[in-house]
This record gives structure tokens, sequence and C-alpha cells, in this order.
């Protein structure tokens, strides 16, 4: 699924592409993802046409356009989203679901194109939900929000006895960070996955903080982690930060500070890496 840095490399994409310019056409192939749109595929498509994306904004793995009413294109890509900018006329993919022709006619000069071959993710509107949409009001800023609060989420995390790579996971906690990055971080920072957050100290708790943004912005810088062709960017075009990945899909390739074969376990039906040197298991009380 993609992750904070995919998420916010789509986001750049949209904000360089697709603002100030009215939609003259959206096409509702499929309804699934518009299936949060109470009225039907038809009024979704009719509350659109006309006005036009004014920004490209996100919060954690959410990304919404504000359009000039006020109201806003809300998005999620689930595990195989894709928000696709094409020339008009352009074949139409394979798994295209919905599609908003920009420019002053219906044949537009661009194509916004919501791709999802799987189907988890989708669209919807908000009203009044320009600043920031209610449906995703709960979800805590990221770590690269400069508006993040730091006092606020060591306080959390010492007064929790969870696991910290689940309280990395917290959406209400903090925003972006999913099992990769949660992964590479505790590495980075030689944190073991179940480590109690009240068992951590307060300066151990701002290394990691520093350790997510260190491995988002590199993943940022390199087009985010794509392991097949269900994440790409606006261009559909893959990241390649999977070739920098130190622990996350590394099971038994040696640590790239001491050279112990990292390991994997089983992880809230998923999986963690890390490295049993480096990344001490908490002792058992």
């Amino acid at each position: 699924m993609p992750e904070l840095p995919e998420v916010e490399v789509v986001r750049r994409g949209l904000e360089a592409h697709v603002l100030d310019q009215p939609i003259a056409a959206v096409d509702v192939l499929h309804p699934r993802p518009v299936r949060r749109h109470q009225p039907g595929a038809a009024d979704f498509a009719a509350r659109l046409v006309g006005h036009r994306f004014t920004a490209a904004r996100r919060r954690g793995k959410y990304l919404w356009l504000p359009l000039d009413d006020g109201n806003a294109l809300l998005a999620h890509l689930g595990m195989s989203g894709q928000m696709l900018v094409q020339p008009a006329g352009a074949p139409a993919e394979r798994h295209l679901r919905v599609r908003f022709a920009l420019g002053a006619s219906k044949e537009g000069a661009l194509e916004l194109r919501f791709v999802d071959q799987r189907m988890f993710g989708g669209l919807s509107l908000s009203p009044g939900g320009a600043e920031l949409p209610p449906e995703i009001a709960h979800i805590a800023r990221d770590p690269l929000d400069p508006l993040f609060d730091e006092v606020d989420f060591v306080r959390r995390v010492r007064r929790s006895h969870s696991g910290i790579k689940r309280i990395l996971l917290n959406q209400s906690a903090i925003s972006g960070v999913g099992n990769i990055y949660a992964d590479e971080a505790l590495w980075h920072a030689r944190v073991h996955a179940d480590r109690p957050g009240d068992r951590l100290t307060r300066a151990q708790v701002l290394e990691l903080l520093d350790a997510c943004r260190t491995v988002m912005l590199a993943a940022l810088a390199e087009g985010g982690t794509s392991f097949d062709a269900l994440y790409v960017n606006v261009n559909g075009e893959s990241g390649y930060f999977d070739r920098s990945l130190h622990a996350y899909g590394q099971e038994g390739q040696p640590c790239a500070r001491c050279g112990t074969p990292i390991r994997r376990v089983s992880f809230m039906n998923r999986s963690s890496y890390f490295c049993p040197r480096c990344q001490k298991a908490p002792r058992v009380s």
C-alpha cells in the first residue's frame, strides 16, 4: 500500500498538472471507487463539472483537491490506486475507473485518471472540505508537516505500554508511517519494533522521529518505493527507493551495519524485518 512518500510524490504531480483548469466532463466507468457518494455516480460527476481544482493537499496517506466552490475531492489510493495525468485521447488503462477531462471542452487538453486494479481505494466529495475534509480530521499530522507536535507525540509514546511499531502505525498518533518506513526508521534508530513506548527515553523517541524523517525524505528523493507496477507517480513512472532498503524485505541479507542476517517475524497479519543484533528484543518482565 502506498505510504507517505508515495502519496506525496503523487500530490506534487497533481499540483504541477491539474490545477486551475475547468473540469469539462467526469466519466465514472465503475461505481465502486465512488461508493461513498450516497447520491450515486451521476450526481458525483454533475457536482464536479464546471469547477476547478485550486490546490493539491495531503494528510497522511489521504489526498484532497480543493475546488473553487469550497468543497473538495478526497482520494485514498488503497492498495493499488493510481492518479495519472494523460493527454486527452491517450489509450485507456486496463483498470481505468474514473476519468476527468480538464480543459475548455469535453475533449480536454489533459485527463486526470483514477486507475485501481483491486478497487480498495476511492474518491469522494467532501462538502466544505477545502481546508481539511472532516472525514480525515481525526488523522494526525505526519512527521514532515511543519506543524507536527513533537512534544505531544513524545508524551503519547512515553505513556503507552504498546510496542513502538504499533504506535508508529497508529494514524491518530502519527500519520503517513506504514509498514515499510516503520521498519526502516526502527532499523536506523536501532530500536526493536516490540519495545514498549514507556521504555523509551525522550531522546530515543526524538531520534526515532528523525529517522522517520530521514527515511521518508530519502524515499521522496527517489520517487517512493515500488515493488511492482501498482504504485506509480502521475506520469506512470515507478519509484526506486526499494533499492535503498536496509530492513524491509531483506530477510536473510546481511545487515548493512553489522553483517548479521536480517530476520523476518509476523506482525499484525504482516511482517516485520529487523536486525537481531542492532535491534535487541525487549526483555520480558
